[in-house]
């Protein structure tokens, strides 16, 4: 049985990652993330502190456990923050990266990395993972760098580009596109959403699954990750108010314009999934079906 480390373990994909092993033992985790283990289970896997900006520490912990595959999960991925704090992006999304290839590289570590749409400049989607990537933001312009550095090096990898996921995770201490616009419409708060850009989302289970694929079939170069639903933002949202019941008159639609945010976003990006299909046997779910099993899991919490 193969052994993983996963980065960013408490974030929403590294939550999802360790359940479904802890659920299907498929492989044995060391999960690391930067503080205390936020995920609920203790037991059947190792949890390990570690600050993916401390290249002593990270090659001691890799030193030690020998993974088989590292799942790199940590990034910075606030977009407006990462314009608005580029050192601290830099070193997240970029140094880190360059430090965990080679220390892979030293150890003969299969890496798996996580990248995103955002390293298209959305004026042709939904894309195929030979597309030539124009990065609008400073966080797709570091999640290119990394990309580039992985690629560069001579560690055995896969990139697993991925496109606005959703789900909760065990203190839902994380929200979404999702969970924002369902809280939103209960408490009855009218809501301005962007009717001009496209997405196809994705589901956290299913990205989580990608991973593990990844690993078992050591897959190795760029794969395309999301779901197969491709929409606007708007019909996201008002899907959203459909499956709960919720009051689809609260939902305005605006341009991206009138936002004035920080960062540039794309305008449509979405990807074609053959590859992972056919490769990894990469199966999503639909949108309806991600927000029956976000149904069922908030069911289990309350």
């Amino acid at each position: 049985m193969k052994t993983i480390l996963v980065t960013g373990s408490n974030g929403l994909l590294g939550q999802k990652i360790t359940e479904k092993i802890l659920k299907e033992g498929r492989v044995k985790l060391i999960a690391t993330s930067k503080g205390a283990n936020r995920y609920p289970a203790v037991r059947g896997y190792q949890y390990v502190e570690m600050d993916i900006l401390d290249f002593d520490q990270v090659k001691q912990i890799l030193k030690i456990h020998q993974p088989d595959a590292v799942i790199h999960t940590a990034a910075m991925t606030n977009v407006d923050t990462s314009e608005e704090n580029k050192a601290l992006c830099d070193q997240l999304n970029v140094q880190a990266t360059k430090n965990l290839v080679s220390i892979c590289e030293a150890y003969r570590i299969h890496f798996i990395h996580l990248s995103t749409d955002f390293i298209f400049d959305g004026s042709a989607g939904p894309y195929r993972e030979e597309d030539v990537p124009r990065p609008l933001s400073y966080y797709g312009e570091t999640k290119l760098k990394a990309e580039d550095a992985v690629k560069a090096s001579k560690v055995s990898w896969a990139i697993l580009r991925t496109i606005l996921v959703y789900g909760i995770n065990s203190d839902m201490s994380r929200s979404n596109i999702v969970l924002w616009a369902k809280n939103a419409l209960e408490k009855g708060q009218p809501i301005q959403v962007v009717n001009d850009q496209w997405r196809t989302p994705t589901l956290a289970e299913d990205l989580a699954e990608a991973c593990l694929l990844a690993v078992e079939n050591n897959a190795k170069g760029i794969y395309h990750i999301s779901g197969k639903d491709y929409m606007s933002i708007a019909d996201l949202v008002k899907k959203v108010a459909d499956y709960w019941m919720l009051d689809q008159s609260l939902i305005s639609q605006i341009s991206s314009e009138s936002l004035n945010q920080t960062a540039k976003r794309p305008a449509k990006t979405g990807f074609i999934l053959d590859k992972a299909m056919n490769d990894l046997n990469y199966q999503p779910h639909s949108f309806e079906e991600g927000l029956k099993i976000l149904d069922e899991q908030m069911k289990k919490n309350n």
